[in-house]
């Protein structure tokens, strides 16, 4: 099943599975059945598959707790982002609460299931342009305060879904699409996924909405209300506009610098830090959100650590599959795979990988960051269950673009802008996601002097390192 999607490596297998898919498909199994033990469930199983691969494969950055050492330090940027940016914006999102604005939309919005959808597309368009896990955290804190604490797990996979389908056709609305403007790929390129993502929007937005109204009516017109605080406003607004700056800066003027230090993510912390003073931040909310995000980078780096090697040849059917397995595999080295092979129409594989992990509450890291404030959200059964019609956005989605648009694929070959050298090469490679550390294997039987590939292939892989899913 596993080799009709991606191709592996010759390791030991059974089957033709290879062993640390199976042992990552048991972990998965294990979060879907042991919803209460989640954190530890993967902890066992980021254990168990290290001291495999320890013991018998070794790791692409070499053999032995040596190469498991490389290999965390390849991956930490990447790590210390998330987890940076999952509890930052925990914060932030508690800041956004006690503004009073969540309790002064019902003034605004219609009292029936219109006012949960118009909700879901304030979401929608709130990820095109900030980070999916800020938009999701916003969309829980408002509708904790609009259904009165009452949230129906459907509702709560449509805002998840909502903040990874805006982020899909927006170049800066997602880690995914960040990597492909920064490879070359042109936003307009991109941007033509905005009709999957309305489509999908429509789809699961209306279901999902007179679900919620029908679970716990929208709250009514609040006629007395605390004045909303706007330095708390200010606040959240400061959080979001350095990390929205730094990312931009880092990923187009310091691209270099990219994959060594987790600039966005301390730049949240910064905002955090310097507002401290203005409004206190809710702390207490960290340890919860810690076990949370710990959750995350263990399933984050164990993906990190399969033996895939490439993907197979790009087409439409290929895009598709990718959206469902990137609801159980990080979409970052799915990414940079492709990114590498080409032949893809990118607008489709931003929505695919990009709108593919609502399916799952453990699929993306808005999803993972919701389940933090709605512990209820860490059932796998409840949340296909209750939020069914997101699958069926995502197919709806997909094939109306690919009737409508059709599938136009890039070259195979992208334009080449730039020589790198054979040593330059090998150390981006070493550098960046360990699938990308694979293409060492075709330097060595090329010249000496140069090799060529694009320079934004290269910022593609140092950008994984910057940027969140």
């Amino acid at each position: 099943m596993f080799s009709d999607t991606i191709a592996l490596t010759a390791d030991p297998a059974i089957f033709g599975v290879p062993v640390d898919f199976i042992l990552f498909g048991l972990t998965l199994l294990g979060v879907a059945v042991f919803h209460q033990n989640t954190l530890r469930v993967a902890l066992a199983g980021l254990v168990s598959i290290s001291i495999y691969k320890i013991a018998f494969t070794g790791f692409d950055t070499g053999d032995g707790v040596t190469g498991l050492v490389a290999h965390v330090e390849h991956e930490w940027v990447i790590l210390a982002n998330l987890l940076c940016l999952l509890m930052g914006f925990a914060l932030l999102s508690r800041h956004f609460e006690k503004s009073h604005v969540p309790v002064a939309l019902p003034k605004y919005l219609p009292h029936d299931w219109k006012g949960g959808f118009i909700l879901l597309v304030m979401v929608w368009v709130l990820s095109s342009f900030l980070d999916n896990i800020a938009a999701a955290l916003i969309g829980g804190a408002m509708a904790n305060q609009l259904f009165r604490a009452k949230v129906h797990i459907g509702y709560l996979a449509a805002i998840v879904a909502a903040s990874n389908a805006g982020g899909a056709w927006s170049v800066i609305g997602d880690t995914t699409t960040t990597m492909m403007w920064i490879a070359g790929v042109s936003p307009i390129q991109v941007f033509h996924a905005i009709s999957a993502s309305s489509v999908a929007l429509l789809v699961f937005g209306i279901p999902a909405a007179i679900k919620q109204q029908r679970y716990s009516p929208i709250l009514g017109d609040v006629h007395e209300y605390p004045g909303v605080d706007w330095m708390r406003i200010g606040i959240v607004g400061l959080i979001l506009g350095l990390a929205l700056a730094t990312n931009v800066i880092v990923n187009v003027k310091f691209t270099g610098q990219g994959d060594h230090f987790p600039f966005i993510g301390v730049a949240v912390w910064v905002a955090i830090v310097v507002s401290a003073g203005m409004r206190r931040p809710d702390w207490e909310v960290l340890p919860r959100d810690f076990r949370g995000s710990i959750f995350l980078l263990s399933l984050v780096l164990i993906a990190s650590m399969m033996p895939v090697e490439k993907l197979p040849l790009a087409s439409s059917r290929t895009t598709l599959g990718l959206g469902f397995l990137s609801a159980v595999f990080d979409n970052i080295p799915l990414t940079a795979l492709a990114l590498e092979q080409g032949g893809y129409d990118w607008g489709m594989l931003a929505y695919a990988v990009g709108f593919g992990g609502s399916m799952i509450w453990f699929g993306s890291s808005a999803g993972v960051a919701i389940s933090s404030i709605f512990p209820e959200a860490r059932s796998v059964g409840r949340w296909i269950k209750g939020g069914w019609f997101v699958a069926v956005a995502y197919v709806t989605g997909f094939s109306v673009m690919l009737m409508v648009i059709g599938w136009h694929p890039e070259p195979k070959r992208r334009p080449k802008h730039e020589l790198r050298t054979r040593d330059s090469l090998k150390s981006y490679i070493v550098t960046s996601d360990s699938t990308i550390q694979r293409l060492t294997n075709g330097i060595n039987g090329l010249t000496e002097n140069s090799l060529p590939i694009t320079d934004q292939l290269d910022l593609a892989v140092s950008v994984r390192s910057v940027v969140l899913l």
